[in-house]
């Protein structure tokens, strides 16, 4: 029996499902977390980007450090369980609960120092339980799937499914939420909590470790020796292709995770009063979903993914940068379309270009470390936060904007600048970093993966 068919439709799927969890909580926080204490709670622009800031700075340690432990921690449940499949159930339910604390704050709750640490804290409690499992997860990916074929396969249906849950992310969002109904905060939270806690039983087969993982995972451990910490932070950051994948990849965040948070910003001070910002984000999600079996046929001619990143990075600059002059709901969703073409092509291809990258790290170490570099994937990945905060706070200052008032037509182009301009020069220069440092060819990619085998890794 091959490798291929080894592994079922109904386990694909299911790992897929862990798509839908990040992204179902990941969008709702990005469309209303800032949005929430900024205008909702009205928290201190300066305060609220701090706390963002602050937040990313925990991520400096947080996320290695949770790689670090989970690939090296065994548990009473490793022999029976593996390695991941404990962190990321344990974790991913934990999550889920934890997003409602940071819409729990009291209504009658005014001092500001007092509001700006249950934002600092809670979000650092929701990113670690993120990271405890998500950072098992993806370390998960390059294991289980080990053929270029199952790769992307387990990649189109993850990001089919995780674009419903960006969908359903946003419009639970925004249509369980009122900025003038504090209430309806919380509410929409514990919504959220339930539907994630369905979602992660969903996921369940999908992320169990095999017989044959858990085995070379126990062998592997017998056979090593452990480095420490420092040195493998060392090693993680001195591997070429790795550091120009996280480069690109944190450059792709930031440009997401800012045009994402502007959409609030959109419908209620750029478009008419009472337009619904829906067909924005339905146009984006169509853009990226009806495109990926597109993209994956595409992928199979180009036979690079490290290539594939870099072109569907450009798509998305050449819809964002005439969006900076978009004024209609229609500019908007039209433009917002063809960004989701190029956003579905790299969400679906990201995982497997970094698992191609992970088999070169393990041919050349001899060691499977997986989870330490997917926790530095998790930190970059949160660090894009930070930076929109520091967008937001600089264009939100520059330009004059005021919460909850009329805008100047100043603090308008602000929104813009945030909403498309920024994310289209932070994607350039992205693309620009990878070109000249990835190395990778896809004739390394195929005699990593021989060498895997016959390293039985």
């Amino acid at each position: 029996m091959s490798v291929t068919e080894s592994v079922s439709q109904r386990v694909m799927l299911s790992y897929g499902v862990g798509k839908f969890l990040a992204e179902f909580f990941g969008q709702a926080f990005l469309v209303i977390g800032f949005f929430y204490y900024e205008t909702v709670v009205q928290l201190d622009l300066g305060l609220t980007a701090l706390a963002f800031i602050l937040y990313s700075l925990w991520n400096a340690v947080n996320d290695p450090l949770i790689g670090y432990f989970t690939e090296k921690k065994q548990t009473r449940f490793t022999q029976k369980y593996g390695r991941r499949f404990p962190w990321i159930l344990s974790g991913s339910l934990l999550y889920a609960v934890s997003f409602i604390l940071i819409f729990a704050i009291p209504e009658t709750l005014t001092d500001q120092i007092v509001i700006f640490l249950w934002l600092l804290i809670s979000i650092c409690l929701f990113d670690f339980l993120f990271s405890l499992w998500d950072v098992s997860y993806q370390s998960l990916f390059p294991d289980k799937f080990r053929t270029e074929e199952l790769r992307n396969r387990t990649a189109g249906y993850g990001a089919g499914i995780g674009v419903f849950g960006i969908a359903f992310g946003f419009i639970l969002a925004g249509s369980l939420t009122d900025s003038n109904v504090y209430s309806s905060y919380i509410t929409a939270a514990f919504i959220f909590a339930f539907i994630g806690i369905i979602a992660v039983l969903l996921m369940v087969l999908g992320v169990k470790e095999t017989p044959d993982m858990i085995e070379r995972y126990l062998q592997d451990r017998q056979m090593k020796q452990e480095d420490s910490f420092i040195k493998e932070l060392i090693s993680a950051l001195r591997t070429r292709n790795f550091f120009a994948w996280i480069i690109l990849y944190l450059f792709y965040q930031s440009a997401v995770v800012s045009l994402v948070s502007s959409i609030e910003y959109i419908g209620d001070y750029i478009l008419p009063p009472d337009t619904s910002t829906l067909l924005i984000f339905v146009g984006y999600l169509l853009g990226a979903l009806l495109t990926i079996p597109m993209w994956l046929r595409f992928a199979k001619r180009v036979q690079s993914n490290q290539r594939m990143l870099m072109i569907t990075a450009c798509v998305m600059v050449v819809a964002l940068l005439p969006m900076t002059f978009a004024s209609s709901l229609i500019e908007f969703s039209s433009l917002a379309a063809v960004m989701g073409i190029g956003f579905g092509g790299y969400w679906m291809l990201m995982n497997p270009a970094l698992a191609d990258v992970i088999d070169e790290i393990v041919v050349k170490t001899g060691k499977r470390n997986d989870g330490i570099y997917m926790g530095f994937r998790a930190f970059f990945g949160r660090l894009a936060i930070a930076i929109q905060a520091l967008i937001f706070l600089f264009v939100h200052e520059l330009t004059g904007f005021v919460p909850r008032v009329e805008q100047t037509e100043s603090a308008k182009l602000g929104i813009n600048l945030h909403t498309a301009t920024i994310p289209a020069i932070i994607l350039i220069c992205g693309v620009i970093i990878f070109w000249f440092l990835n190395t990778l060819t896809s004739e390394e990619v195929a005699s990593n993966k021989i060498k895997l085998k016959e390293l039985n890794l």
